[in-house]
């Protein structure tokens, strides 16, 4: 059943790449950041908040726009650190401003005496600027998360620190903690950072249990769609809106509920924040990014790219096989927040498991480690009771660093 599928999204591939090739996404105009279409002026200031709209510019040449929340609804200005807000896969700043100000991470955080910034990863709508390439050409997309943790990651984070004078918090959630998980096993940024808390981490990925995510890497989607030079991948486009219809006929995935059936039985979303996250998202990523994390699941192991020859890989890193992101690696004296769900199939309970073991060696007073059983995964950024059950708890370890 599994080779009938996959020829079938073949064929659905090589029809819908084709048609993807004449279709021209234009970058964002950075003008319209500071009129009506930003982030600022369509999910921040029409709460009551001020907002500020920045942009950085990457060492590899991407552009990618910030907002600054510099204080309270009410006015007060910030008495505490900055934050820095990563958002994670399919996903861009948007994702901590879904619910009302009381229920969204960004709003709590300003409301509670933060500076709150939120970054927007390359090839989201946003971030979709680049000194030299365009998003039309294939180049503008040749990159993994590799390239998240080596440029994207410090560019913001050495902005923030410009502009504030200080070193902020950090709050990643999913492939947002991943990036720092991979950039903290190196010993990068970590002098940068005040703490950093992560929310459903990613880190081992081959005991995922989201069977569509599974049915995926399985017939190797991802690679299907890189062999046929579809560099960017649209979950909004025609392309995918075809491949979901195929894999949802597949054996035993259930497709009537799309975000439960990546993400686990969320337990606490209500419709209202639902239909904002319908309105905004989900996003693009590069393929080859996709292809990164599907060689995370299959492989079990956190390593770079893998080019799948060895002479490419000694091309780009002096060695046949790719280099590993060593969890145990990662300072143990590194404060450390870290949530996960129980019913969570992307970062999945074993996985996390695997992770905390790599920590074993962590000072006793700077890992807190909690955990949620009735969470999955879009819980932790969109769930009515996350003030409550998530974010008091993070604030609270924030006023400890």
């Amino acid at each position: 059943m599994a080779k009938i599928l996959h020829s079938s999204l073949l064929l659905i591939l090589l029809f819908v790449s084709a048609a993807a090739s004449r279709t021209k996404i234009h970058s964002i105009n950075y003008e319209d950041l500071h009129t009506s279409d930003g982030i600022c002026k369509t999910m921040v200031e029409k709460q009551g908040y001020a907002c500020q709209e920045h942009l950085v510019t990457t060492e590899d040449g991407y552009i990618l726009s910030m907002q600054r929340i510099p204080k309270a609804r009410s006015g007060e200005t910030p008495d505490k650190p900055p934050v820095l807000l990563q958002h994670g896969l399919f996903m861009d700043g948007i994702t901590w401003l879904l619910n009302l100000p009381d229920q969204s991470l960004a709003f709590i955080l300003a409301d509670n005496g933060y500076d709150v910034w939120l970054a927007n990863t390359r090839g989201t709508k946003y971030s979709r600027g680049h000194t030299t390439l365009d998003p039309n050409e294939s180049a503008y997309w040749d990159w993994s998360w590799d390239e998240l943790v080596a440029y994207d990651l410090p560019a913001t984070l050495q902005y923030v620190s410009d502009q504030t004078g200080q070193k902020p918090h950090y709050v990643g959630h999913s492939l947002g903690t991943l990036i720092a998980l991979a950039a903290f096993s190196e010993e990068k940024l970590v002098n940068m950072f005040r703490s950093a808390a992560l929310l459903s981490p990613i880190a081992h990925l081959n005991q995922i249990s989201s069977l569509l995510a599974r049915a995926a890497v399985d017939i190797f989607l991802a690679e299907d769609f890189y062999w046929l030079g579809v560099s960017e991948f649209d979950p909004k486009g025609e392309a995918v809106a075809k491949l979901l219809e195929a894999i949802c006929n597949y054996p035993g995935i259930d497709c009537t509920n799309l975000m439960t059936s990546f993400t686990g039985q969320n337990c606490c979303l209500n419709s209202s924040s639902s239909d904002v996250f319908l309105k905004h998202e989900p996003q693009s990523t590069a393929t080859k990014n996709l292809v990164h994390i599907a060689q995370m699941v299959r492989n079990g192991n956190i390593v770079m790219f893998d080019y799948d020859d060895k002479d490419e890989n000694k091309k780009h890193y002096g060695q046949p096989m790719p280099p590993v992101y060593n969890m145990t690696k990662i300072p143990n004296d590194l404060p450390l927040f870290l949530s996960y769900g129980g019913q969570d199939m992307l970062s999945d309970v074993n996985d996390v498991q695997v992770l905390l073991g790599s920590l074993k060696d962590h000072d006793g007073d700077k890992l807190v480690v909690k955990y949620i059983d009735d969470y999955a995964h879009a819980d932790f950024v969109m769930a009515v009771n996350a003030k409550q059950v998530v974010y008091d708890p993070l604030m609270a370890f924030f006023k400890l660093q």
